[in-house]
């Protein structure tokens, strides 16, 4: 029977021996196993900011909106109304819907005017966006229906109008009409413009936009699904409907997120998959690396495994004797890559914003150091297989 103590003793003697050698052998595993930690984890964290983006655009959300030709003048009959979003409220599995129009407008501030986007939403559209109201309150209902002239704006638009100032309470003139800013707002996660949401947004009442266009009609109308998986059934009862309330020519544009999260995540995996193969290439050029060291330290300790063949040393007990060198070389550098893979990230956790996390994933870890060790194991078998191959009475004579 074999002594794998005797074994792993005099491998890892012969490892001491030559700390500098094996310490740069595994160096390419190290950066490999490291590698494949930070790829996965770099991966795992950009899917989840950006499928993070494009969901806080709405949450389940269906949009709705007229295909309008720009050298056809359309009818008003097939612009949509308040009429149609209470007609989709009442399509199953629908529970929330909300209707928006933008126009772009001027706010007056110390006699100066200011670009800004003003957006007359409807009854809902918190809910369905996930705005988060920072100071102050949300319109009412009341809003709603006595038309009051009041608005939210956005951080940004707060600072450039009113500076450090609590703006809640003051008023502010938008075109011809004077409103009391009753809330400031925000995205509850940034979109940058992927929605309706502009950094210089003012809400107001739907009902308000009619003294500024003559005319109630949504632009675009969004409706909340309960669950993802109504999604689907939802955008085709939406277009349905729409189009049994309105003239059979008139066309509409009915999305989802369901495509755009698809390509999300198609674009993540190609792209993880392209850095991982990165990363097993830097493994493949470490293990061409350490079977050129180990052939190279069999050629120069043949006289000692000459000596060990002649009082006895079996084939198989060399063998894994330069096999066992090779996975703790590989298995070395395996480890310390990991560490070094994992506290990249959780450092860099306290310099990113606090929304945003750096998941570290296990799966990653186990695979960089099963496919590091496998690594050494494969390209140690050759110089191990070599080195038991020698005739103990050739290895005594060798110089």
């Amino acid at each position: 029977m074999m002594d794998w103590r005797e074994t792993v003793s005099v491998a890892v003697d012969a490892l001491r021996a030559n700390k500098v050698r094996a310490m740069l052998t595994s160096l390419g595993v190290i950066i490999g196993s490291a590698s494949i930690v930070l790829v996965v984890t770099v991966a795992l964290t950009s899917k989840k900011f950006v499928l993070s983006q494009i969901e806080s655009i709405g949450s389940n959300l269906v949009w709705v909106e007229l295909v309008r030709r720009p050298d056809t003048p359309q009818p008003l009959s097939y612009e949509m109304t308040l009429e149609d979003l209470e007609a989709v409220k009442s399509i199953p599995k629908v529970i929330e819907v909300a209707g928006t129009r933008e126009l772009p407008m001027a706010v007056v501030v110390g006699g100066v005017e200011r670009p800004v986007n003003l957006v007359g939403v409807t009854n809902g559209y918190q809910a369905i966006r996930r705005l988060l109201v920072l100071r102050g309150r949300y319109f009412d209902p009341g809003d709603m229906e006595m038309r009051s002239k009041v608005c939210l704006i956005t951080t940004q638009l707060t600072e450039k109008i009113f500076g450090q100032e609590n703006p809640v309470g003051k008023s502010t003139r938008v075109g011809e009409l004077t409103f009391t800013v009753i809330g400031v707002f925000r995205e509850r996660v940034e979109t940058f413009g992927l929605s309706d949401i502009q950094e210089n947004s003012v809400l107001i009442p739907f009902t308000l936009m009619k003294y500024y266009t003559g005319d109630e009609v949504v632009r675009l109308l969004d409706a909340q699904a309960a669950k993802p998986e109504d999604v689907a059934s939802v955008q085709r009862l939406v277009g349905q409907l729409l189009k049994s309330r309105h003239p059979s020519e008139a066309e509409y544009k009915v999305q989802t997120l369901t495509a755009i999260l698809g390509a999300a995540k198609n674009i993540s995996l190609a792209l993880t998959i392209l850095l991982i193969l990165i990363a097993f290439i830097a493994l493949l050029i470490s293990g061409i690396g350490i079977m050129n060291i180990m052939l190279v330290t069999v050629q120069q300790r043949t006289r000692e495994i000459g000596i060990r063949k002649a009082i006895g040393a079996a084939r198989r007990e060399i063998m894994y004797q330069f096999l066992v060198e090779s996975l703790v070389i590989s298995g070395g550098g395996a480890v310390i890559g990991i560490l070094l893979g994992i506290a990249i990230p959780v450092t860099a956790q306290f310099f990113l914003p606090g929304s945003l996390r750096v998941p570290v994933s296990p799966l990653s870890v186990i695979v960089a150091f099963v496919v590091s060790c496998s690594t050494g194991l494969f390209f140690g078998y050759l110089p191990a297989n070599q080195a038991a191959s020698l005739e103990p009475v050739e290895s005594l004579r060798y110089e």
